[in-house]
């Protein structure tokens, strides 16, 4: 028996879930992938593509096949919402991302990209509508990609209100036309930057130089299927796939070239060929990151949340050919660590979003999709 000046003090047992509670509390410990559990907040969605959030919690959610739901922070899936124009689903194309308006309590818009069916082909449009129940009303198109091309592929499309209230607008280059990329008398494979109305701003960088598209923003894209703007830069952050590896992560910048389909550190497809002149181009934008081979990326977020210790600042980026999402430390515009996280989850993950509670939220990408809450 010890004696008493040396008898140990008896402390209750602790759970490994308190412990690591206590742990990522005093700092100790950084939130690793082992921490986090994957809970399904709603499934039953046939190839959900986008999701955003409403000030009251509710979740939007867009099925690819083209139906557009209302889904209660419990997970109840609401019917689908009456309104919707007409969306020609195929391939990767239907209905594709959904945005909030940063006014919406004030003027009930909400604004989602599909793809429409029209001479020549389909393309990319973006409608608003008012939300209003479980229907949308005063519906309008406020952009039309042009032009249309037949093909079921790379319609982009990402939504992103910038600072000053502008909409940008992520576009593919339709697969086939690549070097359409590199024209700016289209909207292939381009970054547009439009009022809430369709209007163009004045301060857009080719207006008044025709034969640019005054719309245009950034160019040389492939298929920009994530966007995220910094939340203490508001700079525009995107990412898009590449041909066999070469899926890149950018800051898209007013009147900039991105390169594709001159530079690229992807291959083509079959052959393994060199795609255009190389990696580099005067004049032409290196990616802050690529990948080689490739992730498929698609949905990315910026995590400003409290519940994930350490995080704060990371970008976040979900994966379909990888089936698991990837986490970026940056150092400003340094990309200085990736770690792959829920590998074990093996589905395909379309969209991220950080929800108005903190939490983060995936979109799984099957005809049983799900919407799946990261918690530590």
């Amino acid at each position: 028996m010890c004696p008493r000046s040396v008898r140990p003090t008896l402390v209750p047992r602790l759970s490994r879930a308190a412990l690591l509670t206590l742990a990522l509390i005093a700092g100790a410990w950084p939130l690793s992938a082992a921490a986090l559990k994957p809970v399904t907040v709603a499934r039953g969605l046939q190839n959900p593509w986008g999701l955003a959030f409403l000030p009251d919690g509710r979740m939007l959610v867009t099925e690819r096949p083209g139906r557009l739901r209302l889904v209660s922070p419990q997970g109840r899936l609401g019917p689908p919402l009456a309104g919707l124009p007409a969306i020609d689903a195929g391939g990767q194309g239907g209905l594709l991302d959904v945005a909030v308006d940063p006014r919406f309590k004030d003027n009930g818009w909400i604004y989602f990209s599909y793809s429409e069916a029209g001479e020549g082909g389909s393309g990319t449009a973006v409608a608003r509508a008012r939300l209003q129940g479980e229907r949308l009303t005063e519906l309008s198109v406020i952009f039309r990609q042009a032009p249309k091309y037949k093909g079921g592929n790379h319609f982009g499309s990402r939504l992103v209100f910038g600072r000053d209230g502008r909409l940008f607008v992520t576009l593919g280059d339709r697969f086939g036309p690549r070097q359409q990329a590199q024209e700016l008398d289209n909207h292939l494979g381009k970054i547009v930057r439009i009022e809430a109305d369709g209007r163009v701003p004045g301060d857009n960088p080719l207006v008044g130089k025709p034969p640019g598209r005054p719309e245009i923003w950034s160019w040389g894209h492939r298929n920009v299927q994530g966007a995220a703007l910094h939340p203490q830069t508001g700079e525009l952050w995107t990412h898009e796939h590449g041909p066999q590896g070469g899926d890149e992560v950018n800051i898209a910048e007013r009147g900039k070239n991105y390169g594709w389909p001159v530079i690229t550190y992807g291959r083509e497809y079959g052959t393994g060929l060199r795609i255009g002149e190389g990696n580099t181009k005067a004049g032409m934008e290196q990616p802050l990151l690529h990948w080689v081979p490739s992730i498929a990326p698609s949905g990315m977020a910026f995590v400003t949340s409290e519940r994930y210790p350490g995080w704060q600042g990371n970008l976040v980026v979900g994966a379909l050919r990888a089936q698991v999402l990837v986490r970026l430390e940056l150092d400003g515009r340094k990309v200085v660590r990736e770690e792959r996280l829920l590998q074990t989850l093996h589905e395909r993950i379309r969209d991220v979003r950080q929800g108005p509670d903190g939490w983060l939220y995936i979109l799984t990408d099957s005809e049983d999709g799900r919407i799946v809450r990261l918690q530590p």
